[in-house]
């Protein structure tokens, strides 16, 4: 099979630490690069994409990284491509499967157990990627944090860390694993940042939709915290009989991993996006609606970029929080007696500030 990957890598987790990994390859149109699934697609199209890429997979133990074989330094090169990279790969039998769905990882279509492989164009690898990659004297982190500074996105610092391509212990980390950790990892630097600006002033309210995901979320005075209240309508992916969640942070560092899994940091990502390009700390309330036109699950990546949708988005203003609550109810199919009580920042708990009266 010969096509361009769009460019990605996909690692498995079963098995690990022998894991399966190899680039997915589309199984149509050789001479068209492919890009992501994105927003402005509709879940069909989304499906339709990802099914006709193929997944080729080698079994290959996670610390092979450090000092790669001839298949892993190709998919390698092709993780640190930031365009689409031409790809023949030979397979031991004709790749097989049905579409796969999961709530972090995107659609993924048939597989085939990967004999050889060769790269047919040059890579294209920003020079920054290449800078970090080749120094293994930098954390995970902090390279994460450079290359995002640098204007690398974070689907790309997820594919370096998940061929280990990142930090000082060389090693592969599964995709579903690497895509939470890249969110989390740059969150992280960018609530440091966060944490040293000043207080906003007022309550501001951002608001988003797309692919069945709504999103309210509301900026207010107050050192940084970030709370997400996820409510999946009845008859919604995952949830025929409906679910209200949340989980929260303050400004110390999170302890246990988040109970909402991926979503929790994808969406938190996208709202300290915001207060550091504002230059101000705030408190914020995410809330997440998701009705039953999310169909099928598409990958946390749809959290991330609905959120960042609505941040885009010109704000509306108030002076108290209740009047921004009542927007919100006003926004919110789900009744904000059901969900308010799994909000400390809503419910009424949280102290007046200062600025409500200046």
């Amino acid at each position: 099979m010969e096509g361009f990957s769009p460019p990605e890598v996909f690692v498995g987790r079963h098995g690990y630490p022998i894991v399966r990994a190899g680039p997915m390859i589309p199984a149509a149109d050789p001479g068209q690069e492919h890009s992501g699934p994105s927003l402005g697609m509709d879940i069909g199209e989304i499906i339709a994409h990802r099914a006709s890429l193929v997944r080729s997979e080698a079994r290959i133990g996670v610390h092979e990284a450090r000092e790669p074989g001839r298949q892993l330094e190709t998919a390698q090169q092709i993780a640190m491509s930031s365009a689409p990279v031409g790809t023949e790969v030979l397979f031991l039998k004709p790749p097989r499967g049905s579409l796969r769905f999961d709530g972090v990882l995107s659609p993924t279509g048939p597989a085939g157990t990967l004999k050889e492989m060769e790269i047919t164009t040059n890579p294209v690898i920003p020079r920054r990627v290449d800078r970090i990659v080749e120094d293994p004297a930098t954390g995970a982190a902090t390279a994460a944090t450079e290359l995002y500074s640098s204007g690398i996105n974070v689907d790309h610092i997820s594919r370096l860390l998940s061929l280990g391509l990142l930090g000082r212990e060389r090693k592969l980390v599964p995709t579903r694993w690497s895509i939470t950790a890249s969110d989390d990892m740059i969150g992280k630097s960018l609530k440091e940042a966060v944490l040293d600006k000043p207080l906003i002033g007022g309550y501001q309210l951002y608001s988003g939709e797309d692919l069945g995901n709504h999103f309210e979320i509301l900026i207010q005075p107050g050192a940084y915290s970030f709370e997400l209240v996820e409510i999946w309508m009845p008859r919604s992916v995952w949830s025929p009989d409906g679910f209200i969640g949340s989980d929260s942070e303050g400004p110390r560092s999170k302890k246990d991993y988040s109970s909402l899994a991926g979503g929790y940091y994808a969406a938190r990502l996208a709202a300290l996006e915001r207060l550091a390009a504002m230059g101000r700390q705030a408190s914020v309330l995410a809330v997440r609606e998701i009705s039953e036109d999310y169909w099928a699950p598409l990958g946390v990546w749809v959290v991330r970029e609905v959120a960042r949708k609505a941040m885009r988005a010109e704000p509306k203003k108030f002076t108290s929080l209740n009047e921004a609550l009542e927007e919100i109810g006003r926004r919110i199919a789900t009744p904000m007696g059901k969900w308010k009580p799994y909000t400390k920042l809503a419910a009424g708990t949280a102290q007046s500030s200062l600025a409500e009266f200046l």
